[in-house]
């Protein structure tokens, strides 16, 4: 667990002491340390807060601390902690304390919001370690809202059953390249499909491969409504208590049974997230 508080303080640690930096979320992963397909799937789930309002909190709070300690005008502590629109900062710290920053100078009172650990057990899943090997997805692409990816599934079952590909196609995968916490909806990318057991990718499908090598494997039983608490449990508990770090790319899922011929309770679903090599590990 030492090893990721260390990664979550360094993050935190630059956000405070750098409140008008570059904070995106390559930055933030870069400062971790870590993949930045994951990081902020970890961030989010040992803190219950995303990158985002974890450096709102913090650019406010900071600004809140200058109100009170400095003289400068709103309008220069609003570019000292990275808001360059007056505005906009006055809105934000206004939702935050109740508050425009001119009236909480005269309260001169601040309490300061601060980050607190998740608390509690959540829902706890089995998780295996195995070995990959590389393997091709053919499927369909699907950008916006993951919960409409049933619709690139349909898509990608139409296009097996025309051209008769169900000797050559294993289980069904969908690949989620983006963090739907992290990434607005209407940039979202994944992918419907399923591995594909031909040399070449058959029209109507797009290919993507799947390095092969270490991956923790997360199985859940029960509804697919499960899965955000899946992933939850995989990044928030187990990934930080493995002594393991993920590997440079997005999970996939594997769909092991049919949803429509197996009752809800019933579903297994594999949620395999890559693993980095033991030798390339940096703290």
């Amino acid at each position: 667990m030492a090893n990721y508080e260390k990664r979550l303080m360094r993050v935190l640690r630059y956000i405070h002491e750098n409140p008008a930096s570059d904070m995106s979320l390559d930055r933030l992963a870069d400062e971790a340390a870590m993949s930045r397909f994951h990081w902020h799937r970890v961030f989010h789930a040992m803190t219950g807060e995303t990158c985002a309002q974890a450096v709102r909190r913090v650019r406010l709070h900071k600004a809140a601390c200058l109100l009170l300690l400095e003289d400068r005008r709103p309008e220069e502590i609003s570019r000292a902690v990275g808001y360059d629109n007056p505005r906009s900062f006055g809105r934000a710290f206004a939702s935050q304390y109740g508050a425009s920053p001119a009236q909480f100078r005269q309260q001169g009172v601040h309490v300061a919001p601060l980050l607190t650990h998740r608390q509690g057990e959540g829902p706890m899943f089995p998780v295996t370690i195995r070995d990959e090997a590389p393997r091709v997805i053919a499927g369909v692409v699907h950008k916006r809202a993951y919960g409409r990816i049933g619709t690139a599934f349909e898509a990608f079952f139409a296009t097996c059953q025309s051209n008769n590909l169900w000797p050559w196609i294993g289980n069904p995968v969908g690949i989620y390249f983006d963090n739907p916490d992290a990434v607005p909806e209407a940039d979202l990318r994944s992918m419907a499909g399923a591995e594909l057991r031909l040399d070449d990718v058959p029209e109507g499908l797009e290919g993507y491969a799947v390095a092969g090598g270490r991956y923790a494997v997360l199985t859940l039983r029960g509804p697919y409504e499960l899965i955000p608490q899946a992933y939850e449990a995989l990044f928030g508990k187990w990934l930080p208590e493995s002594g393991e770090m993920p590997g440079d790319a997005p999970c996939f899922e594997v769909y092991l049974n049919n949803p429509g011929e197996t009752a809800r309770d019933d579903l297994l679903t594999e949620i395999c997230l890559p693993l980095a090599d033991k030798a390339g590990e940096t703290a």
